[in-house]
């Protein structure tokens, strides 16, 4: 697959000697015990993407990046309100059945403002997931952003692949989790920020699949990353590390996605129209997947540009994740495009101060079909 980049090999993003003693310490606490495992994948999921950052009441967003597990999406589309200053809800309709589940959003701007997630919930038949963002001072701004919630129970039909999720309070608790493989997943807390989730039996003894992090939190401004990936055999360790706005590290609820050839929230043939990459300094051969057997190419830049052959089919949708130390973070630069089967994406991520900067990136990009 063809890489252009000035950055240095993957070796060289190292966790700080901090991170590093801290991981030592994390991965020797003993977990928790873990709430019960959920034994169709998935039963309610719906997305969108915001493409007014300051829109009317009852604004329905653009109709060729939403769709959702709900009859007749088309002629009932996903409606989004601004709350406030920076602050969202967005209303999926039919969905509300049910409990737990896991919401993501990307920020999609130039500025540096990133979004997360402040909760969802049940709102009479349908499900409402708040949004907040915050530019690089930490002040409430808008922006537009995508936004995913899936919930799954069951074990996955054929043709296979796997999916889990959890989604964490600060202490490490679990709010909601899903394995494919039937097993549970874990989080446990080590010391401030920083937390260690494992998904036993899924993946496997090198890096393969996807993941995406989002900070929850209706306080404060917020945001989460993945800081390090430890694959094994019997399972997959994943480090997240969050921060607040002036960029210490920060106890926050979240929620982690981790998908292996399936769409990022969770189904697979359908769509057929999927893939990831992940971008570390390199690109792993087991993190980089397109549905449609095609190459997906990155080239490195500010913001770099991933191509994704064969797989551009509205309704679509995107997700962005930072990878490594420190408080950077990643989303996208503007929106995707398509053309002739193909989608290009525009990866951005910042520094500590808000410049825009290269750095590793996990990307996930799904259609409906």
């Amino acid at each position: 697959m063809p890489v252009r980049s000035a950055a240095p090999p993957r070796g060289s993003f190292r966790l700080v000697p901090l991170v590093l003693a801290l991981l030592a310490a994390l991965l020797a606490v003993a977990v928790p015990a873990a709430a019960p495992a959920h034994a169709a994948v998935p039963d309610r999921w719906g997305f969108a993407y915001l493409d007014n950052p300051t829109p009317p009441p009852g604004y329905a967003p653009d109709p060729s990046r939403q769709w959702g597990s709900w009859a007749s999406p088309a002629s009932n589309p996903v409606k989004v309100d601004q709350t406030g200053a920076g602050t969202y809800t967005v209303h999926f309709p039919l969905i509300g059945g049910g409990s737990g589940g896991v919401a993501h959003v990307t920020a999609v701007n130039r500025t540096g403002t990133w979004c997360q997630v402040q909760g969802w919930g049940a709102v009479g038949t349908g499900l409402d997931v708040k949004v907040a963002c915050y530019n690089p001072a930490g002040a409430p701004a808008s922006s537009p952003f995508t936004v995913l919630f899936s919930s799954s129970t069951g074990t996955p039909p054929p043709p296979g692949g796997d999916y889990g999720y959890l989604y964490s309070l600060p202490s490490g608790a679990l709010l909601s989790q899903y394995n494919s493989a039937g097993g549970a997943n874990l989080s446990s807390h080590g010391s401030t920020g920083l937390w260690k989730a494992w998904l036993p039996g899924l993946g496997s003894s090198v890096e393969v699949g996807d993941v995406q992090v989002t900070a929850v939190d209706a306080v404060q401004g917020a945001r989460c990353k993945v800081a390090g990936w430890y694959p094994s055999s019997t399972g997959q360790t994943f480090l997240v590390a969050c921060f607040d706005a002036a960029n210490a590290p920060y106890d926050t609820a979240w929620t982690l996605s981790y998908s292996v050839k399936r769409a990022v929230h969770g189904p697979a043939y359908p769509p057929k129209s999927f893939g990831y990459l992940w971008y570390n300094g390199a690109v792993p051969a087991g993190t980089n997947f397109n549905s449609a057997g095609g190459t997906n190419t990155l080239s490195v830049g500010v913001p770099s540009a991933v191509l994704m052959p064969g797989v551009a089919v509205p309704s679509d949708h995107a997700q962005v994740t930072a990878y490594g130390n420190g408080p950077g973070w990643c989303q996208l630069a503007l929106p995707w495009t398509r053309s002739s089967g193909t989608v290009k994406l525009a990866p951005l991520c910042f520094n500590p101060g808000g410049s825009p900067v290269s750095a590793p990136f996990l990307l996930a990009y799904t259609s409906a079909f």
